[in-house]
């Protein structure tokens, strides 16, 4: 087998290491240039926050149309009848007649089908659903297992997986093994695996989990005699929700994709399920998450896996499933299937939403420290840049260099720009009039950026209005003036993108600088509000430490 692992912590030396430090010594010299500018040539530094702002901006302008494109198209999508576009694709041809409105990408897709060497039919598809736990309570679990059941698919065709941690306890196999139980006459199967803790060369983290579920898995097919080429598995955390229509559409593109083995299907993540309960700051991330990927489902070019997403059995038995020495499973699994297959594997987007919750903990503390755990979990994102530069050009593979680079570019700008973006925007027009408060240019760039800044709030506009829209309903225990903090709430983007965004993937990046790798996935504490506003905790990863 090819080897697409990461390397061991140890055996990181000369240019791994040199790409492990590029993205944090980028994002601390981006961060600087002003002053430094400032001290070089007042000129130059005041040209150089300009140009920065002026691309944030019309990138800004960008991020709005397609907030608004990508919403069009995922309300379009759900009120679709995936039941019946399946069933086109099953038949191999549209029925005339029926009055069941039809897009004009279905009918293409259709006549493409004709000539199509996909050889899958919906019917000949099953699905396995991982869901991953660590110590979630069953407030937590049993929605997520509910949603599934709640699907417009067939679950007799479906495999429940609970992928659980044996160093949780006995409390945690007890609750996977109640809501196995209570669950199983539902679909095909439910299974429950146990992911013995402290295997070697591991590290302690959902990729282990659902890794050790998947072998498993593999085994359970092979006896059971099931093709894992006709197996389609999705992978959840404990909060995650499918929307209804998620496994027909998943159905669907698998069936009209070129080469189905060589992807992986991506939902649309919205960070709603409790979003009415979540405190304002964590609403604000929450819902800038939200938007965020709304927008990813536009730049069919730039997907890659996030948090739940679906990809072939066959495929992950030949990777070896997912990887157990990193701690961002999810978005280093694109590299990881990327380099597998040369270069030849792709992501597919779906406008079709899985639901998940905001960051929410018992006490206001204990929730912000939760999301800023969370975020450097995502920023950690960074270490997936001298693993690309490593595995794309110091070892042979026949991936075009041309996609290769400009995919590795693309990684780096927005490691970087998650790092520097919004404290450059908000800030670095007060520097060179700082350090010059004589110079004509420096004192009129405040002016200037304000300027830029005020055209700016109405592509701002956009996207509270495409997050306003994607609410759901405000629960019956919150009175009406709760819908108006959904608004103001607005106000706080700059501190939350610092705060958060901006001091997370510094600490990542700086962390990496300097061999202070992130070792183990920090899992965080999930609250559930229930009832008239009682809260359900669990401690967020015992037997951890």
């Amino acid at each position: 087998m090819k080897d697409i692992e990461i390397p061991y912590e140890k055996d990181r030396h000369g240019h791994y290491r040199f790409f492990e430090i590029l993205p944090g010594s980028l994002s601390w010299l981006l961060l600087l240039m002003p002053i430094i500018l400032s001290f070089i040539n007042i000129t130059v530094a005041v040209i150089f926050v300009l140009a920065y702002l002026l691309i944030y901006f019309v990138r800004s302008i960008g991020f709005s149309v397609g907030a608004l494109r990508g919403y069009r198209i995922m309300r379009q999508h759900l009120k679709l009848d995936w039941t019946i576009l399946v069933k086109d694709v099953e038949n191999g041809y549209i029925t005339k007649d029926d009055g069941v409105r039809r897009p004009q990408w279905h009918r293409d897709n259709i006549d493409r089908l004709s000539t199509s060497s996909n050889p899958f039919k919906p019917s000949d598809i099953m699905h396995a659903v991982i869901i991953a736990t660590v110590n979630e309570s069953r407030e937590v679990l049993e929605p997520t297992i509910k949603s599934v059941i709640d699907g417009e698919q067939d679950n007799k065709k479906l495999i429940l997986v609970m992928a659980y941690e044996g160093r949780a306890g006995k409390n945690t196999e007890q609750r996977v093994n109640e809501l196995v139980r209570d669950y199983r006459h539902y679909f095909f199967d439910a299974l429950a695996y146990c992911h013995p803790a402290n295997i070697p060369g591991e590290v302690i983290g959902k990729g282990a989990n659902i890794t050790w579920a998947g072998r498993q898995l593999e085994g359970y097919l092979k006896e059971k005699s099931i093709d894992p080429k006709q197996v389609i598995v999705t992978t959840l955390d404990a909060d995650n929700r499918p929307d209804k229509r998620y496994f027909l559409a998943v159905d669907y593109l698998f069936c009209i994709v070129p080469d189905p083995l060589r992807a992986s299907y991506q939902p649309l993540p919205m960070f709603t399920n409790n979003i009415w309960d979540a405190p304002t700051m964590m609403r604000v991330i929450a819902t800038g998450n939200t938007l965020f990927y709304i927008v990813g489902t536009t730049r069919h070019h730039r997907s890659r896996n996030f948090s739940a997403h679906a990809q072939s059995m066959q495929a992950l038995i030949e990777m070896n499933f997912w990887s157990t020495r990193t701690i961002v499973e999810d978005g280093h699994h694109f590299w990881r299937s990327y380099f597998h297959f040369n270069g030849d594997y792709r992501v597919y987007p779906l406008s079709i939403p899985v639901y998940q919750d905001a960051v929410l903990a018992d006490g206001y503390l204990k929730t912000i420290k939760a999301q800023f755990i969370q975020l450097r979990r995502w920023t950690y994102g960074a270490s997936d840049v001298a693993y690309v530069a490593d595995k794309g050009f110091f070892h042979k593979n026949s991936i075009p260099k041309s996609d290769l680079i400009a995919k590795f570019m693309n990684l780096l700008e927005g490691h970087v720009t998650w790092a520097t973006g919004t404290i450059l925007v908000f800030g670095a027009a007060f520097i060179p009039p700082l350090i010059h408060p004589q110079s004509f240019a420096a004192n009129e760039l405040p002016l200037i950026v304000s300027r830029i800044q005020k055209i700016g709030l109405i592509g701002l506009l956009a996207s509270v209005y495409v997050c306003l829209v994607t609410l759901p309903p405000r629960p019956s225990r919150y009175r009406r003036h709760r819908s108006i903090l959904m608004v103001v709430q607005w106000l706080l983007t700059p501190f939350t993108g610092v705060a958060f965004g901006s001091l997370a993937a510094f600490n990542s990046q700086t962390r990496l600088m300097f061999k202070r790798y992130l070792s183990k996935f920090d899992v965080t504490e999930k609250a559930v509000v229930v009832g008239k506003g009682d809260i359900v905790s669990s401690d967020a990863d015992p037997g951890s430490h």
